[in-house]
Formats: structure tokens, C-alpha cells, sequence
């Protein structure tokens, strides 16, 4: 339906550079290539602050593998539903890992990684069609992580692979 991009529409998703509406960033594909492409830069300086500790309380990331065939027959309010849980578990995951990483370099990859995977959380709750009952509460897969890059994988994965696919499938209903 279109109330969910009248909500949109009227919604800015806040990123760094450029405010980007939902509708620009579902219809103009550049745009999740550059957060893909974020992201990846991210993973790559993260890799290469010096002395990252080992994360002494592990920390739980969602499992973002998926297989394609089987996502594209969820309903678009599931898909976002999974999106969001898989978010907000990376954003908490996040956060348990700044506490352990007093290390200028780490943190603040992990303080850029906090805010854009925010971004992503606030803009896919913005996005609902169906105003019927919420789905079931999040049990995404997840595994404890020790290493810090593991988050910043976990977080280009998710862009790479659900959101993208996401957003490529929502454009065909909202952009003509």
C-alpha cells in the first residue's frame, strides 16, 4: 500500500554525508551501493587499527546468511521484521563491544559502525504496511563473537545481503 511511503516520504534517513529520503534510497540504487561500499571501509580500517583486544565477555551477532530462494517468498513486513532483529541485536552487540575497546582507532570504527547500523534500525521502523499484529518477538540466529572484526563482517553482510535484496525487492512496488 502507499501509506507506508507517505510515512516514508516524509521520514530522512540521517546518514554522515547527505540526507538520503527512504524513497531515494530504495529507488536510487547508488545509494546502497555507497553504504555497502561504507561499509566495507569500515571492515578495512577496523582491520587496521593496531592491538584490537580480544573482547574478554563475547559479544552476540545475529547469523545473516540467508538463501535467496526462500527470502524472496517472505512478505516484505517479514523481511523487515528479520532485518530489524538482526539490527538491533549488531547494534547492541556494538555497544558491549565499545565498553571493551578503550582503544582510540577501535572505537571509533565501532562509534561510525554504531550510528550508520542505528540509521538502518530507525529508517526499517518507519517502513510498515500492515497494520496488523506485530510478528512474534526476535530470536534471530546468533553466535558469540570474541573479535572485533566479526562485527564490522556481520554488519557488511547484512547490507550486502537482506538490506539490498530489501530494498531491490521494495523498489519495484514503490519506484515507476
Amino acid at each position: 500500500s502507499h501509506t507506508g511511503l507517505l510515512l516514508l516520504t516524509s521520514f530522512l534517513l540521517n546518514m554522515e554525508e547527505g540526507h538520503a529520503s527512504p524513497t531515494r534510497l530504495v529507488c536510487d540504487n547508488r545509494l546502497i551501493q555507497k553504504y555497502i561500499g561504507e561499509a566495507k571501509d569500515m571492515e578495512k580500517r577496523a582491520d587496521q587499527c593496531q592491538a584490537l583486544p580480544v573482547l574478554s565477555c563475547p559479544v552476540v551477532l545475529p547469523l545473516v546468511d540467508f538463501r535467496l530462494q526462500q527470502w524472496k517468498s517472505q512478505s516484505n513486513e517479514s523481511k523487515r521484521q528479520e532485518i530489524l532483529c538482526d539490527l538491533s541485536l549488531l547494534v547492541d552487540a556494538v555497544a558491549g563491544a565499545q565498553r571493551q575497546v578503550p582503544q582510540e582507532c577501535g572505537n571509533r570504527q565501532l562509534n561510525q559502525l554504531y550510528r550508520h547500523a542505528s540509521s538502518f534500525l530507525l529508517l526499517l521502523q518507519t517502513f510498515s504496511w500492515e497494520a496488523g499484529p506485530q510478528e512474534p518477538g526476535c530470536s534471530p540466529r546468533s553466535a558469540e563473537h570474541t573479535h572485533i572484526s566479526g562485527i564490522f563482517l556481520t554488519y557488511r553482510q547484512l547490507v550486502q545481503g537482506k538490506l539490498r535484496f530489501f530494498f531491490h525487492h521494495l523498489a519495484k512496488d514503490l519506484c515507476t
